[in-house]
């Protein structure tokens, strides 16, 4: 006799489910609702360098920032960081896993190799980029020097920029090859070789078949990196190049850390911090509401 449907669990007592959830819950209050809570009560109070006295000031932390002429410069450096590390990001992934997917020889290999840099800390790979471009003994800077560039990050702000931004987008390019690879492999064979049979070429299959079956995948992709290049590259920043020279690299999350720890105004670090994760929010929402109308769900 076959089973037609499958039953519910049923517990036998009442207060067993809640234990079961209760250690999840108990980490998420302690490490996430707390100190949210705690961030939103300093972004409205004001409190000395050692804190032994605290003031509240309501909305005056978050009007003092948005006159703040260097806090709004941040927010243009990092829009454009956070744009060209998820751009790049996610095209030469893209790129990198459709050539990886055509290899039959050594297959093993190249994955291995493109997914090793995943391995490594993003203050590892900070250091290492901005040793290969250091001006006095960098060999990539001694040899953009041969073609005659002058490379000097810690002058330049334009090219603390480049190099943040190559950082960032090398140390992340392995996660977005695997879900890229991942994806491409699940494609069923039979639509490429059909595809083909027509007379279509490898590019024209890419684009008429292999991009819109990825569409799942970069729309998550896509959501992973913009939370990737608004946080999870302060690491990067802070050893290539301190947010310098001049700010050209002081993105959002970065000027938290020198306001709060450096500065030591917890106020408006909370406050910058609450604002920081708004702006994260509300475009998470809105791909979640626009761009995800034109994902192609299997």
């Amino acid at each position: 006799m076959t089973q037609t449907s499958r039953e519910r669990p049923r517990f036998g007592t009442g207060w067993l489910p809640y234990a079961l959830v209760a250690p999840q819950m108990l980490i998420t209050v302690i490490f996430f609702l707390w100190p949210a809570g705690e961030a939103l009560w300093q972004s409205t109070s004001s409190q000395d360098a050692f804190g032994l006295s605290t003031r509240f000031v309501g909305l005056g932390n978050f009007t003092a920032l948005f006159h703040d002429p260097l806090y709004l410069a941040s927010f243009k450096t990092t829009m454009l960081f956070s744009g060209m590390v998820t751009f790049f990001g996610l095209t030469i992934s893209l790129l990198l896993a459709a050539m990886a997917d055509r290899v039959t020889r050594g297959a093993r290999l190249y994955q291995a190799l493109l997914i090793w840099p995943y391995a490594v800390a993003p203050a590892i790979a900070a250091v290492m980029w901005a040793f290969l471009f250091n001006p006095s003994i960098g060999i990539v800077a001694y040899g953009l020097g041969k073609l005659g560039i002058a490379w000097n990050h810690a002058l330049n702000g334009g090219q603390a920029m480049f190099l943040v931004v190559l950082a960032s987008v090398w140390k992340q390019i392995s996660y977005n090859f695997l879900f890229f690879y991942a994806g491409l492999q699940a494609i069923p064979r039979s639509l490429i070789e059909a595809a083909a049979i027509d007379g279509a070429g490898p590019v024209r299959r890419f684009f008429a078949i292999a991009l819109p079956l990825l569409s799942p995948t970069t729309f998550f992709l896509l959501v992973v990196n913009l939370v990737y290049s608004f946080f999870d590259t302060f690491p990067v920043i802070d050893a290539a190049t301190g947010g310098g020279p001049g700010q050209s690299t002081d993105t959002l999350i970065y000027k938290i850390y020198s306001e709060g720890f450096q500065g030591l105004d917890l106020g408006s670090s909370a406050a910058q911090s609450v604002i920081l994760m708004s702006i994260v929010i509300v475009l998470t929402v809105i791909q979640f509401r626009f761009v995800e109308r034109k994902v192609q769900y299997a």
